[in-house]
């Protein structure tokens, strides 16, 4: 499978700007951020940033399996779709964070178009992550674009959980392969495992606990042909469910060696 290079993207706007302006000051429900709760998040979201950061160093990285996966997806194209379940957003993003300065990778995070989002959109703003205001449920057409947008003209690697925050669990939707189809660029499974952790709301949501060992693993990158009927796209989700379940198995079979091995 052979592609070109990508042109150089556009300059990014600053780190974790936001794109959609239509919900930089009113949100999807038209009610406006008021100046204390601004202020409010303003001041929670430096501290809410601080924790999660010790907590994450409490939690010591011990395998990360498939790096040469990412590295072959990062000399071809300035952008990809990294594709994780939900469950697996807390240590599949920090490993993705800390990628960004050793290889010039941009990652971005859909944030809900809600006055409840802005806070979550300034801990990620804070945390490096490039913020994109929009809901898969509610305002997916527009989310959809910014996608699109930061894809092929920032060189954004937009993250997409294909299940979504609503389900149904490890149900590969179809946005992400739409979005591969029409930029172009693949889709890249993550998945972790945790020694210890808590399995938490409808989809098992995992939430090491501190001082857990974790292991990463990267699939295979899959491209997604132009032209592609009902039947294979149905095909193609199922595909993809099998390789972030293959994914997560590699990450568990990595964590148990190194348990073994201590």
């Amino acid at each position: 499978m052979t592609e070109q290079r990508a042109a150089e993207p556009k300059p990014a706007p600053t780190a974790g700007a936001l794109r959609n302006t239509l919900y930089r000051h009113t949100t999807r429900s038209g009610r406006r951020m008021g100046p204390v709760r601004r202020w409010t998040y303003r001041l929670a979201a430096p501290l809410v940033l601080g924790l999660v950061r010790l907590w994450w160093r409490s939690c010591r990285i011990v395998a990360v399996v498939g790096e040469p996966h990412l590295d072959a997806v990062l000399a071809r194209v300035p952008s990809f779709l990294p594709c994780y379940w939900h469950q697996h957003h807390l240590f599949c993003a920090r490993y993705l964070l800390a990628q960004q300065a050793s290889r010039g990778l941009r990652v971005g995070f859909l944030i809900s178009p809600s006055v409840d989002g802005e806070l979550g959109a300034m801990i990620m703003r804070r945390a490096g992550g490039h913020v994109i205001r929009g809901s898969s449920s509610n305002t997916g057409a527009l989310a959809l674009k910014e996608y699109f947008e930061a894809l092929m003209r920032e060189g954004v690697s937009p993250v997409i959980n294909p299940d979504g925050p609503r389900g149904p669990r490890f149900r590969f939707k179809p946005g992400a392969i739409l979005l591969a189809q029409m930029s172009g660029r693949p889709m890249l499974p993550f998945a972790y495992a945790a020694s210890r952790a808590s399995l938490i709301h409808w989809d098992r949501f995992v939430i090491p606990w501190p001082f857990a060992r974790i292991a990463i693993a990267i699939g295979p990158p899959r491209q997604v042909p132009r032209v592609l009927g009902a039947e294979a796209m149905a095909a193609l989700q199922r595909e993809m469910e099998q390789s972030l379940h293959a994914t997560y198995r590699a990450a568990r079979a990595a964590l148990d060696a190194h348990l073994d091995s201590e």
